[in-house]
């Protein structure tokens, strides 16, 4: 018997996780998504804090309607750029939570670059 797609990711998941690993100074940023939303975070690891966060959800709530798809994906990623320039982060470690970087990931991560994160 196979195993399901997200079954897979998260086989994968612990080994980018072993590698991976944000700071004060260099946070996580996490990638989730689920079958209608994508959802970003800046995560500090050492204190376990969530530092910044943004989704498709939140940002629909602004007056934009969007979907889980790769133009919502790049609008998501200048967000939460936007909000990481405030609280004064430039650099962060992408964490792509077991996903492909392919679609909707790399089209996420394009959009925070455009935003002035560096990875």
């Amino acid at each position: 018997m196979s195993k399901s797609k997200n079954a897979k990711r998260l086989t994968r998941k612990p080994r980018i996780r072993k590698k991976v690993s944000g700071t004060e100074a260099r946070p996580r940023l996490v990638v989730f998504r689920s079958n209608q939303h994508l959802y970003a975070q800046l995560v500090d690891d050492v204190n376990g804090v969530t530092l910044a966060s943004s989704s498709t959800q939140v940002l629909a709530k602004e007056g934009e309607s969007l979907k889980a798809n790769k133009e919502s994906a790049a609008k998501v990623g200048k967000d939460i750029a936007a909000k990481a320039l405030e609280n004064k982060i430039e650099t962060v470690v992408f964490d792509r939570n077991g996903y492909i970087y392919h679609g909707k990931i790399k089209s996420l991560a394009d959009g925070a670059r455009e935003g002035g994160l560096k990875f």
